[in-house]
């Protein structure tokens, strides 16, 4: 018998989708560790500096009330979750499939391209919840105080996490649909609405004296984190049902899975 013809490995050596699916997993999840500065600076450059004029300087100047903080840092905790988890699945996603072809490896490993997707979008939540985690402290120490509520905690956490799934969903699937040379223009065009309209400067409720911009608002599911963590931090201030956030956040979250591990499937045999 020639080597060409050696006996194959026998099938049960062959690991499981779940074992690969948890090695892959650890293996990214080491790298964000090693990467933690990065997330520093995810979570500092926009909203610590958008919370420090607001309240420092604004509130300094005596154009806003002092108090304006409380309302802002459970957006800014929102706008970090979702935020970082889109950038985290986003770029790396646009180097991988473009010149790097990094993507090939992972494609490669005895894992269903689903579930490569998936694992992608699990870190990239991860990587969310930990920056919304960050950003309550470093908030505090922007502004000097912050609201603090044990009860509500369970509830920031699981807006802040299904809030992070979502923004790794809108950032998977702009990476796989969009050409290399149009995302930067894209990544303008979606988050800056995103931003400017999802809440994170004020209640919604509020904003029943402009009715066509609180119909704009209604529409993004920042809004929703937003009110999620605002109403489980400060629930004496008009928010909406913690019951309706949820189920909004839960179904953009569910449909954004399909969309995304469609889209990356797609790009995937591409």
């Amino acid at each position: 018998m020639t080597t060409l013809d050696s006996p194959r490995p026998a099938a049960g050596s062959r690991p499981g989708a779940a074992t690969v699916f948890l090695a892959i997993l650890r293996r990214d999840l080491m790298v964000t560790g090693k990467e933690s500065w990065v997330i520093l600076i995810q979570v500092g450059l926009t909203p610590l500096f958008m919370l420090f004029v607001f309240d420092t300087i604004l509130g300094g100047q005596g154009i806003v009330e002092r108090s304006f903080a409380d309302l802002f840092l459970p957006g800014v905790i929102a706008l970090a979750a979702v935020t970082t988890a889109l950038q985290s699945v986003a770029l790396p996603l646009v180097k991988e499939f473009g010149f790097t072809r990094e993507i090939e490896d992972r494609l490669l490993a005895p894992l269903s391209t689903d579930l490569v997707a998936v694992e992608k979008l699990v870190v990239a939540t991860i990587r969310g919840l930990l920056a919304a985690v960050l950003m309550y402290p470093l908030g505090a120490l922007v502004v000097g105080s912050a609201p603090w509520r044990p009860a509500g905690l369970p509830q920031v956490l699981l807006v802040a996490l299904l809030g992070a799934w979502i923004g790794g969903g809108i950032g998977m699937t702009l990476a796989t649909i969009l050409p290399v040379q149009r995302i930067n223009v894209t990544f303008s065009v979606i988050v800056t609405p995103l931003i400017w309209t999802g809440c994170i400067h004020y209640p919604w409720p509020q904003l029943d004296t402009t009715p066509w911009y609180q119909a704009v608002t209604a529409a993004n599911p920042m809004t929703y984190a937003s009110e999620g963590v605002r109403g489980a931090l400060l629930p004496a201030v008009p928010h909406l049902p913690a019951w309706l956030c949820l189920l909004v956040l839960t179904g953009v979250a569910t449909v954004l899975t399909w969309v995304s591990v469609r889209c990356f499937a797609r790009r995937a045999v591409q």
